[in-house]
C-alpha cells in the first residue's frame, strides 16, 4: 500500500515534469527600444554624436557611408528543442545628412521578416538536367571546334 503511493507520488511528478518541459521559452534578441528614448531623437535637431549618447551603439551600420544607423530587436518563441520563431521584431532606422544632422527617423515592425527555405539542399539552376556520364563526357570533341569558342577553330 505504500509502495504504491510512493510511485503514485513518483509518476504524478515525472507526469508534471514532463509538462513543464513542453511550456514555450520566450527569447529576446537584439536592442531593447525603450520609447521615451527614441522619441527624444529628433530631426534636425540631434546629430550622431547625441543619438550614440542617447541610443547607445547601433546594431548596424549602413555598409557604404555613415548615413543610416539600424537599431533591430526581435521576440521569439520555441517550444523545447524546436528552432526559435519570430513572433515580434522592432527594427529602428535613423538617418544623417552630409553633415551628421539625424534626417529621419522610421520605425518597421514584423513585416519586413523574411523566411528563407532552402529547395532539396539543391540549388535550382535554368537550362537542360545533365546525367553523371553526360557531366563526365560531355566536353570531349568540343574544345577547339569550329563556332564553339575557345580553341585552334575559332581562328582566320
Amino acid at each position: 500500500m505504500k509502495s504504491a503511493r510512493v510511485l503514485l507520488a513518483a509518476m504524478s511528478g515525472l507526469c508534471l515534469l514532463g509538462a513543464g518541459a513542453c511550456a514555450p521559452l520566450r527569447g529576446y534578441q537584439g536592442y531593447v527600444i525603450d520609447p521615451d528614448l527614441v522619441n527624444s531623437v529628433q530631426p534636425g535637431v540631434d546629430n550622431r554624436e547625441s543619438v550614440l549618447a542617447t541610443l547607445g551603439k547601433p546594431t548596424l551600420t549602413s555598409q557604404f557611408n555613415q548615413g543610416e544607423w539600424y537599431y533591430v530587436g526581435r521576440a521569439t518563441r520555441n517550444y523545447a528543442f524546436n528552432d526559435p520563431k519570430a513572433i515580434d521584431q522592432t527594427t529602428l532606422r535613423i538617418t544623417f545628412d552630409d553633415k551628421g544632422t539625424v534626417r529621419e527617423v522610421t520605425r518597421t515592425g514584423a513585416e519586413q521578416i523574411v523566411s528563407i527555405n532552402p529547395s532539396n539542399k539543391k540549388t535550382p539552376t535554368l537550362g537542360r538536367k545533365r546525367g553523371f556520364f553526360e557531366d563526365l563526357f560531355g566536353n570531349i570533341g568540343t574544345v577547339g571546334a569550329p563556332g564553339v569558342g575557345g580553341g585552334a577553330g575559332d581562328g582566320p
